[in-house]
């Protein structure tokens, strides 16, 4: 049989059949089963012929049995091909065939504390998914991504991204991330300084992957990132939760013996209050005076609507104790997975080691379409456009909630691409949620983002994929459920 034949194409064991009636048994199995791709041939009379020993006229006579059997059809100068009627009518009997011949699994596993997406897959045809971290479509910039994709798959550019890059990143990208990105947010680095990941949950691994050994335990904020959250957990290290007011992060709460402290304190995910300048400074010195390193990751930066971005707390840093964690999903796509870790060099080296045993490196050639998105400029304007949008979003949002969500407190924000809602003592976000969806509209229940889960007033609103001219319609249905409820 060719390389490109079927391989498990067998003929029955201990068959008291003929050889053709053999022969149509193992092939109407494999259609039944879906195990044979409809748009490619069968194996050939003779390759069949040469791999069951048989010959070439009892494979012949074996596919012209199925061919009146209507389970293969005859294509001229083509060959067999499974009947697309078999297709059709084999799909509506999929679900049963798979619950009635399921496998148990050989192993069962523990309950584990980790916090999966609970969204449906399907979120996207609700009319108003007020969900966190997606995007709107229609502002992803196609042409400019298609111009450079045509520009990397170029000749000359091949050489930069086909061959395996070992460990190593792109130093176009690097190069652009240091002058185009960090540098808005004060942050000088050099080259053995950064690293790329796929995203800031794959980075959030990575860093709980290399500091899990110490044994020490890492704080959080509370309620927070259930990404980080997962990731800090999944590589092995214990959590200890951290309260936050409206004015982010509370130093002196974070206990001594930590080994880090991860914060976002451009916009708190999920309150999505900034952290002010004297609780930075607070932070760094408490860092310092209770020897802890912090993860910074820089949410939603550029999002600001009502005040300038804050300074990032890598460029206040004097100490080398902050890690700075970055991403692209927000700006660019979620689907690209492409983000950052700008740390000391000596943090860089065991990260770049860790990243090298889990996946070797993110895919070059993403690495360097994105490198020719900041070099052709159209990244910055990319982001000015979405910056004009969402801030648009916002406002009509903001004047939505005032309107008609009066009942419930929101945090106060400067930007961002959410609202996090809360009631009185006895609301259940969570029974909200389920009326919401039967309603269409899909919102983040806040237990969800709580070490314990033990708070259940919150709600998380997004707003970056709802169209503004649906915004406030979604937000009376919430509105109503509300009332409802209360």
């Amino acid at each position: 049989m060719n390389s490109t034949s079927p391989r498990f194409l067998k003929l029955p064991e201990h068959s008291h059949l003929s050889l053709r009636d053999q022969i149509c048994e193992a092939v109407s199995a494999a259609i039944t089963s879906r195990s044979l791709a409809p748009d490619r041939p069968l194996p050939s009379c003779r390759a069949l012929a040469t791999e069951f020993g048989v010959s070439r006229n009892t494979v012949f006579a074996a596919y012209n049995r199925l061919v009146d059997l209507e389970l293969l059809v005859s294509r001229d100068r083509s060959g067999y091909f499974v009947n697309p009627q078999m297709v059709g009518a084999q799909k509506s009997v999929d679900a049963d065939a798979r619950g009635q011949n399921a496998v148990p699994c050989p192993v069962s596993f523990q309950p584990n504390d980790l916090m999966p997406v609970i969204n449906p897959l399907d979120w996207n045809s609700y009319p108003y998914p007020f969900i966190y971290n997606q995007i709107d479509p229609d502002l992803f910039p196609v042409d400019s991504w298609r111009e450079c994709t045509r520009q990397a798959l170029g000749r000359k550019q091949t050489p930069l991204w086909a061959n395996d890059s070992v460990e190593s990143d792109s130093p176009q990208l690097v190069h652009q991330l240091r002058q185009r990105l960090l540098n808005t947010r004060g942050i000088y680095a050099d080259e053995d300084e950064i690293l790329i990941t796929l995203g800031s949950q794959n980075a959030l691994f990575i860093l709980g992957t290399i500091f899990a050994q110490s044994g020490r335990p890492i704080a959080l904020e509370d309620p927070g990132f259930f990404g980080a959250r997962n990731a800090f957990r999944m590589s092995g290290n214990e959590l200890i939760g951290v309260p936050i007011d409206n004015e982010g992060l509370i130093p002196s709460s974070i206990p001594t013996g930590c080994q880090l402290v991860f914060t976002t304190p451009s916009h708190q995910f999920p309150s999505m209050v900034t952290m002010s300048l004297t609780r930075r400074k607070e932070l760094l010195a408490t860092a310092v005076e209770k020897d802890f390193l912090i993860i910074e990751d820089d949410y939603e930066a550029e999002m600001n609507y009502v005040a300038k971005s804050s300074a990032s707390l890598r460029s206040m840093d004097r100490t080398g104790r902050v890690i700075y964690v970055g991403s692209l999903s927000k700006t660019v796509s979620p689907g690209i997975r492409l983000g950052f870790v700008v740390a000391h060099k000596d943090i860089i080296r065991e990260a770049r080691i860790a990243r090298g045993v889990m996946m070797r490196h993110p895919p070059t050639i993403v690495q360097e379409i994105v490198a020719l998105f900041f070099q052709l400029g159209h990244y910055d304007s990319h982001l000015a456009n979405i910056e004009r949008r969402y801030k648009k979003r916002w406002h009509t949002m903001y004047t939505a909630l005032t309107s008609h969500l009066g009942m419930l407190r929101h945090t106060a924000s400067e930007g961002g691409t959410s609202f996090w809602m809360t009631g009185p003592d006895g609301f259940d976000a969570s029974e909200l949620a389920i009326c919401l969806r039967g309603r269409g509209v899909l919102i983040d229940r806040g237990r969800d983002y709580y070490l314990n889960y033990d708070d259940n007033r919150s709600f998380r609103l997004g707003f970056a994929y709802v169209p503004v001219s649906k915004l406030e319609a979604g937000v009376q249905i919430v509105a109503e459920e509300v009332e409802r409820l209360l």
